[in-house]
């Protein structure tokens, strides 16, 4: 395999900060400019990895400044903004209530009533017994999946 150019690790440095997986920025580099590179290859274009960890300065500075910028720009995005979603939520309830789906219809509350309430976001606020301000404090997630069962089922005899 020939050594990259720069235009090609620069690529494949920014799709990394990305969060793109070694797997996709190997499929983008073989779309965007028709060569073949292992997704070892990509992973090594990582700071962050073992693989990367004698990447150029450079490249490491280039990695930062695009993972900064990534980050920074997340909130200019408006799905990433709840009352967005909330508001697109509430276009489609309308939309399937005169459709009469209300099968979908429920889906798509209950989506929202998750959405309102904090479910997908993994701290509760505490106040203090001192009337101390709020404070956010880490809670821990425990999932149950209702379809497994703790206990085999008794076996009636006969």
């Amino acid at each position: 395999m020939a050594t990259l150019n720069n235009e090609v690790k620069a690529f494949i440095v920014q799709a990394l900060a990305c969060f793109d997986t070694p797997s996709q920025v190997s499929a983008a580099v073989r779309e965007e400019f028709g060569i073949e590179v292992p997704r070892q290859k990509c992973e090594a274009h990582d700071p962050t990895k073992r693989a990367g960890r004698d990447l150029a300065k450079r490249w490491v500075t280039l990695f930062e400044d695009t993972r900064k910028r990534f980050r920074e720009e997340t909130a200019d995005i408006p799905i990433a903004n709840r009352a967005y979603r909330l508001r697109a939520m509430n276009r489609f309830v309308e939309r399937a209530e005169k459709t009469k789906n209300i099968g979908l219809a429920m889906q798509i509350l209950e989506q929202a009533a998750k959405e309102a309430g904090d479910m997908y976001v993994n701290r509760q606020k505490k106040a203090d017994a001192d009337d101390e301000p709020v404070v956010p404090t880490a809670v821990s997630v425990h999932v149950i999946d209702a379809r497994k069962r703790d206990a085999e089922p008794e076996r009636s005899p006969g």
